[in-house]
């Protein structure tokens, strides 16, 4: 069963007139953001042809030497991006994101290609890249939720910090409440897509098999896995980042290092 409608040229210029939509409705509104739209537009098309391009040549030489560099420049502006998105960082954050990213990707990754699929070899471009390229489009969200939330909690609660410093609590006690809250705040958007998917949404990489010919039951099984990937993922980047904020933060002498907690402007 493989009846999927190659797309052209002209057919994708035919839907970016869809755009002339948002377009009119920020015109109307004055919310300026027609530039934004343009620029975003622009470099969706130019990012997607460059990385198709890029696919197409590492699945055909498939080899390592070649998948790797593409999964570490990934890798590479997941964790930017994570990091840009935070309202505030810490020094040394956008290495702390790169290693939460890696860690995170790689451990339910290869769990994943190599006992449930039992992909050949182990970097087969075809497996690899799109499932470590969904799991960080996912884990760079709640990474950044989580950051973002610990870091202006604890600016925010910076009395009831020092009050609990004050009373004997270690400094991973004074801050633990705000650990769990950015955790928590990092895991929620992956937990309200699985209790919708499939009710409310139809997620793009089982959309994007039916579109090519794939039975759907197979396309609603590749998907749970990636779910459970991604919840999995997720959970331990977010935890990750916390853990490394904290080491950076925390004073032998149970004391909060505020000065290093920085705005991102």
């Amino acid at each position: 069963m493989n009846d999927l409608v190659v797309l052209t040229p002209w057919d994708l210029a035919l839907a970016a007139l869809l755009l002339i939509i948002p377009a009119a409705i920020s015109i109307a509104l004055k919310l300026g953001l027609e530039k934004r739209l343009g620029i975003a537009s622009v470099r969706t098309v130019v990012q997607l042809a460059f990385i198709g391009v890029v696919l197409e040549w590492v699945f055909e030489l498939n080899r390592w030497y070649y998948v790797v560099p593409v999964l570490l420049v990934m890798l590479l502006v997941a964790a930017r991006a994570a990091i840009q998105r935070s309202e505030r960082r810490f020094p040394g954050a956008y290495l702390a994101a790169f290693g939460s990213l890696v860690l995170a990707s790689s451990v339910t990754a290869f769990s994943v290609t190599e006992v449930v699929i039992g992909v050949e070899p182990w970097y087969a471009p075809r497996y690899v890249i799109p499932l470590i390229g969904m799991l960080l489009g996912n884990g760079l969200n709640g990474i950044s939720l989580g950051l973002d939330r610990l870091l202006n909690d604890l600016v925010q609660k910076r009395r009831a910090v020092e009050a609990r410093l004050a009373l004997g609590a270690s400094s991973w006690q004074a801050i633990q409440p705000w650990m769990r809250d950015a955790v928590r705040s990092g895991m929620v958007p992956i937990i309200n897509s699985m209790m919708i998917v499939g009710l409310v949404s139809l997620p793009g990489m089982m959309t994007g098999q039916i579109l090519a010919g794939a039975a759907p039951i197979n396309a609603v099984a590749y998907q749970i896995l990636i779910m459970f990937m991604i919840a999995a993922a997720t959970a331990l980047g977010v935890i990750m980042l916390c853990l490394l904020c904290y080491k950076v933060l925390a004073h032998p002498e149970h004391r909060i290092r505020w000065e290093r907690i920085v705005s991102n402007d």
